[in-house]
């Protein structure tokens, strides 16, 4: 009786989740993908921290997989798994494994979780009892060889807190919360597939008596202001629908949907999509990929944050008068659409997250892809798009409009993360022979 009790929990709690589901069910890839993205608004992780989780997770995924199949190049921990092992256990066990680690308040969530995948899987004529065992305790090992490695690469012990400086152009906490500088150990974190931080380091911010700094302050000024009698509707809900969630989540969850719809680009031939083991190892890789480039651009971006330290519209609105440049006015009481992030304004973490994302997706799914994009925290409220270059030139609006950026920090920004993402795209998960 209490077995019969507890399949039926595991039945009932399998139809809540595909009842509440926001994408189709395809497999054990995307399906822990949604686990990783959902952990992360619950928990209430930031975004530059959540690309960091992303790839954590998705690295133990693929390297779980991949160390059965031994097709591509590993993100870290060299392949290991026995060749009949289950490729669905080992993932789920992978994912499971990380998150675990990662959320450890989540671990009720999480073992619900497992339970039902592990009870599908084991219904699946194709597996095995001896090849799950053998899955498990490879993805298990993936896993935890990922947490290993990037239990170093300086996300711990946070640094001092970062209050920047008063100088002219100098970033320092701002309204309302005044918070120090969020997560300045990014700007020095080791790599998952780039160099080093600085590799990609844009050039800077204008200086403060250029045109260009004249024409990016005004424009922000009018645009971004809370009392913006020119922003127009739309602008405004797409304002706050790019920074209602994290980058992580907006992009991955199109990667799903891509993924499901089996929009692949016809001319990548990377690998056998249509076959189940082949499908599962390409799917991981679409996502390990996306989320090493955005991990990594979180990296270059915050490397470059936190070398110029450049002061937020909120702040040098109000001192135009110090700036020394005639062309700028000052209004001291001048406040941005919403909130300032706390952390220094040049690149625009958006727009080079962003920017990185758009690149990995487009070389999988070709740049003139049509996708809708959802969000976690504005449930009913969509953006269409008809290419990936069309939601990167909204994004880059999306945070002057706010009056959160500079139009200099979202182009430098998203070129950064372009070249980032190539860089990953060059140099990671290659195939193995």
């Amino acid at each position: 009786m209490r077995l019969l009790k507890g399949f039926c929990l595991i039945v009932v709690g399998l139809a809540m989740f595909l009842m509440v589901s926001p994408i189709a069910r395809a497999d054990d890839v995307t399906d822990w993908n949604q686990h990783m993205l959902r952990a992360g608004t619950v928990g209430g992780t930031s975004p530059i921290v959540m690309t960091r989780v992303a790839a954590i997770v998705q690295a133990s995924v693929f390297d779980a997989v991949n160390g059965i199949d031994r097709k591509y190049a590993p993100v870290h921990v060299p392949p290991g798994g026995s060749a009949d092992a289950s490729r669905r256990a080992a993932i789920v066990e992978a994912a499971y494994t990380a998150l675990v680690a990662l959320y450890p308040a989540q671990k009720s969530t999480f073992d619900a979780r497992l339970a039902v995948s592990l009870t599908a899987i084991a219904s699946d004529p194709h597996e095995t009892s001896a090849g799950i065992t053998s899955g498990i305790a490879w993805g298990q090992t993936a896993a935890n060889g990922i947490l290993s490695w990037r239990a170093t690469d300086g996300f711990t012990p946070a640094p001092a807190p970062f209050l920047g400086g008063t100088a002219v152009g100098e970033w320092r906490p701002t309204p309302p919360a005044f918070l120090p500088g969020a997560a300045p150990q990014f700007a020095y974190m080791t790599p998952w597939s780039i160099s080093a931080p600085s590799q990609f380091r844009p050039d800077g911010p204008p200086a403060l008596t250029s045109a260009r700094y004249t024409a990016d302050f005004n424009e922000t000024m009018l645009m971004g202001s809370i009392s913006s009698s020119i922003r127009t509707p739309d602008q405004t809900i797409y304002a706050w629908f790019w920074n209602a969630s994290t980058a992580t989540y907006l992009w991955n969850h199109v990667a799903d949907e891509l993924i499901e719809r089996g929009d692949r680009d016809d001319d990548d031939d990377s690998g056998q999509w249509g076959k189940h083991h082949s499908a599962l190892l390409e799917n991981a890789r679409v996502l390990a990929l996306l989320d090493l480039a955005m991990a990594d651009a979180g990296i270059a971006c915050w490397e470059a944050k936190y070398h110029y330290v450049s002061w937020r519209p909120v702040t040098a609105i109000p001192l135009a008068d110090t700036d020394g440049n005639p062309a700028t006015s000052p209004d001291p009481s001048w406040m941005p659409l919403f909130a300032t992030p706390n952390h220094p304004e040049y690149p625009s973490g958006h727009s080079t997250v962003s920017g990185a994302a758009a690149v990995v997706l487009a070389s999988f799914f070709g740049e003139k892809r049509h996708f809708i994009m959802d969000n976690d925290l504005m449930i009913g409220v969509t953006r269409s798009f008809s290419s990936f270059s069309d939601s990167l030139e909204e994004v880059r609006n999306a945070r002057v409009f706010a009056g959160i950026h500079f139009r200099s920090a979202c182009d430098d920004g998203q070129a950064t993360g372009i070249q980032v993402a190539d860089w990953v795209l060059d140099h990671a998960l290659l195939p193995a022979h």
